[in-house]
């Protein structure tokens, strides 16, 4: 499909027209949330309760929103039903204008020429003045990987939601690309409010697509609007993104549980077009982001392993957020081939179901099944939450189960997955947190760790035969030694400390953490140790 979209292709896309439709879509959302809610005095004392409790610590900037919400809480019980409601909408129109993002074709124009350059050089600084010059380079970096074709074509014939798993903040720069790339529409997608703090990305999320979700808003109105968005977003035929982990993965795992307030917006959406009488349908697309290198790696596996990460939502000091760690990566960061691989599984709708190229709906056996048959009574399409929360649900466990057979294993996995073995078998018994404190003090001689990681490549072959997980491409044919090189190589290029420390005949297991989190890809499968706790 080559690097652009033809002119014509991309103004077909909904999101072109976002800016135009900006105004309409708040008012749909403030609409329905007041024609859904029975009880708008239980809505607003819960938005004032929840709110007072978060502002009154720390007001600053938010002083003035605080004492709004102090008034709602002291008046909210002796105001009529009809002043409620227009609270609620009031509320309810704030919150929203909040949340919806905006489109800029202009930058989208810009980004799209600056931003292969730009990834080319984060992803091989050690040809740094080729990289500048073409984005070329960035070819053999950034794989693609899926059913890509079908995509395409399901783009033209209704709403796709890709739900990828999710490592790093350079998750969304990283697809939003390998999607334009490919030929396929851009998204729109929600990222923490915090991400906006920073000019240089808020510019480029606030004007591609991007629409701000503030996960320290507890209120249930507040999580009402959001799903609500979404829900008219899909509906009106905006391709959408959701990474539906929530956060990024802490421990490096693939996500086996999910959130799924977000997804089930696409079954509301799926249910709203029937009963308007022009069927929008909804592709789900699960996806795996895999990376030979994570950028935040250090902080997220501290933060899991010190137990912060239950009630730490946001990490507010991470390498994400520091321009000058960004700036070492691009620096010091030597990747190699198919660096970064993104593979798309096939399409599912809101129930489960495979979805051919023609928009067709398929049971496990390949018989049709007919979408409209989930959501209808006697004929006519319902609203049921019960009913919906089961299948969204049902659709959750099969996106973990095509996140499972979709990861794509690198040499950084395979050989932390060897070396934690090493740490395993030389400390048995013991727990997580005492193997991880034998830091610079294990030493592995490099002819037994060849051999370990020829046994993990091995069995992830085996997986493999069985279409239960991916091996990076070359990986079958090279050596372990070969392996081992190229692990040594990405580590050595950017992790302050040595994950593996050269010595005399072999390796110090050095920065026992960041084995950990390089082998947790290969937990899910199997291949690893599971650390318990799924974050």
């Amino acid at each position: 499909m080559g690097w652009y979209l033809r002119r014509e292709a991309m103004q077909e896309a909904p999101i072109f027209h976002f800016n135009d439709e900006r105004a309409f879509i708040v008012e749909e959302v403030v609409g329905r949330i007041a024609r859904n809610t029975r009880d708008p005095l239980l809505l607003l004392n819960d938005a004032a309760f929840h709110e007072i409790r978060r502002m009154e610590p720390r007001p600053g900037s938010e002083a003035g929103e605080l004492s709004r919400f102090r008034d709602l809480a002291r008046s909210v019980g002796k105001l009529s039903e009809d002043e409620r409601r227009r609270k609620l909408e009031g509320l309810a129109r704030h919150w929203a204008t909040d949340i919806a993002g905006n489109f800029n074709p202009k930058v989208y124009g810009v980004s799209t020429s600056v931003l292969p350059r730009a990834l080319a050089l984060l992803l091989s600084p050690k040809d740094f003045s080729e990289g500048f010059r073409t984005a070329g380079r960035l070819q053999k970096h950034l794989v693609t990987q899926g059913p890509l074709d079908t995509l395409r074509a399901l783009s033209k014939k209704g709403t796709l939601v890709f739900v990828p798993t999710h490592l790093s903040n350079l998750d969304s720069v990283v697809f939003g690309f390998a999607l334009h790339r490919e030929g396929l529409p851009p998204v729109s997608y929600g990222a923490g409010k915090n991400l906006f703090t920073n000019p240089f990305l808020s510019f480029f999320m606030q004007n591609l697509g991007a629409y701000r979700v503030d996960r320290r808003v507890r209120a249930e109105l507040y999580k009402e609007v959001l799903k609500t968005y979404s829900s008219v977003l899909i509906g009106r035929g905006y391709h959408s993104l959701f990474f539906p982990g929530g956060t990024r993965s802490r421990a490096g795992l693939v996500e086996e549980r999910l959130k799924l307030g977000l997804m089930g917006t696409g079954v509301e959406a799926y249910v709203d077009s029937l009963r308007r009488g022009h069927e929008q349908r909804v592709f789900f697309v699960p996806a795996t982001i895999n990376y030979l290198l994570t950028l935040e790696a250090s902080t997220l596996i501290a933060d899991y392993l010190a137990e912060v990460g239950r009630n730490r939502y946001i990490i507010e000091d991470d390498e994400s957020t520091q321009l000058e760690r960004i700036a070492t990566l691009v620096r010091k960061l030597v990747l190699t081939t198919g660096s970064v691989v993104i593979r798309f599984a096939q399409p599912i709708d809101p129930f489960g179901n495979r979805v051919l190229a023609d928009g067709r709906s398929v049971d496990p056996r390949g018989r049709e099944v007919d979408p409209r048959s989930y959501v209808t009574r006697r004929g006519q399409p319902v609203h049921d939450a019960a009913r919906d929360a089961q299948y969204t649900r049902e659709l959750g466990e099969a996106i973990c189960g095509a996140y499972s057979r979709e990861t794509v294993l690198l040499a950084t996995h395979l050989v932390a997955g060897a070396a934690f073995k090493k740490l395993q078998a030389s400390y048995p018994g013991e727990d997580l947190f005492k193997l991880l404190r034998h830091r610079d003090e294990l030493f592995v001689p490099g002819d037994e760790l060849e051999r370990r990681i020829a046994d993990i490549t091995d069995a992830a072959k085996a997986l493999e035969d069985q279409g239960k997980i991916v091996l990076a491409a070359g990986l079958r044919q090279s050596a372990p030694g070969a392996i081992l090189s190229e692990a040594l190589r990405a580590w050595s290029g950017y992790h302050t400390n040595a994950v593996l420390a050269p010595s005399a005949g072999g390796f110090m297991l050095s920065d026992t953490n960041l084995l950990l989190y390089y082998q947790n890809r290969l937990a899910a499968s199997g291949l690893g140790f599971h650390p318990g706790v799924r974050r």
